[in-house]
């Protein structure tokens, strides 16, 4: 094959880097706001702070209650991502590998549920959380999540899983292996990279979330970041510098888990696993 010309080449790396910077142009302004001193928005376009200044940052962790605000996303992100990917690696596996009545009735009805806003269930979950007692409890916040998550992560898993080989179940059956030894030992692993893609979507969609967090959490000890950021804004004034210094801060843990998942991210692990 012929090398690509170099004006060809060119013009590629010019609509890349294009593309980079109109992706990363508003990171940029936020960034710019957080150390930038004074609370409102400049109105020059350029990314490029007039001045530097940590305030931002130290009034925002300084918070009397930032910590817990911290901690309270932590555990409900997590526990959303735990329930959510168990949840739906078992429901995703019954789902390609089974064929039973109302088998295309549920993936129908898991498709039917994500046509849906949250903004749309939040008077039936408030009422239901409120018959549990679970409002203005995290575990009411994980579970809401939870039943947000799974109906994507199952029909992401389901399509995953119809990729993979049955050559390799029936392989493991022949060598004596049971039903949960296949599922464990053999699909899982296989089911890595869409297990930290329905992951990441799971902590993302606990962690970002700020709707259903700031309607059921009416007492302060159970707020999540994100309801902390609204406190920011008011009705008559916004503290944009705290507003962006905030926003960075609650995006760190989202960047570190994509980097930390990006080797799961790109391709499939069963290439080759079964010759023939």
């Amino acid at each position: 094959m012929r090398k690509p010309r170099f004006a060809t080449q060119l013009a590629v790396h010019f609509v890349v880097v294009l593309a980079t910077a109109a992706t990363l142009y508003p990171v940029l302004l936020v960034l710019k706001k957080a150390i930038e001193p004074g609370q409102e928005f400049a109105l020059s376009a350029s990314p490029l702070p007039h001045g530097v200044t940590g305030a931002h940052f130290r009034d925002v962790l300084g918070q009397p209650h930032a910590l817990r605000f911290a901690l309270n996303s932590f555990v409900v992100a997590l526990a959303t991502t735990g329930v959510g990917v168990m949840l739906s690696c078992t429901a995703a596996y019954a789902l390609s590998r089974f064929r039973f009545p109302g088998r295309r009735a549920s993936l129908a009805t898991f498709l039917l549920v994500q046509m849906f806003p949250s903004t749309l269930l939040m008077l039936p979950l408030y009422l239901l959380l409120h018959a549990l007692g679970l409002l203005d409890q995290l575990l009411g916040l994980v579970l809401v999540y939870a039943t947000t998550a799974i109906p994507f992560c199952v029909w992401t898993l389901k399509g995953y899983f119809d990729t993979l080989p049955r050559e390799l179940e029936e392989a493991a059956r022949i060598d004596g292996a049971g039903p949960a030894d296949v599922f464990f030992r053999i699909v899982l692993p296989l089911a890595r990279p869409a297990i930290a893609v329905t992951a990441l979507y799971s902590f993302m969609t606990a962690w970002n979330e700020f709707i259903l967090a700031g309607t059921f959490m009416a007492d302060e000890r159970s707020y999540t970041l994100p309801v902390l950021l609204h406190n920011y804004i008011g009705e008559y004034h916004a503290e944009w510098g705290h507003f962006a210094a905030g926003a960075l801060v609650t995006s760190l843990p989202v960047m570190v888990l994509f980097y930390v998942l990006q080797r799961y991210l790109v391709g499939g692990l069963t290439a080759g696993a079964v010759k023939g």
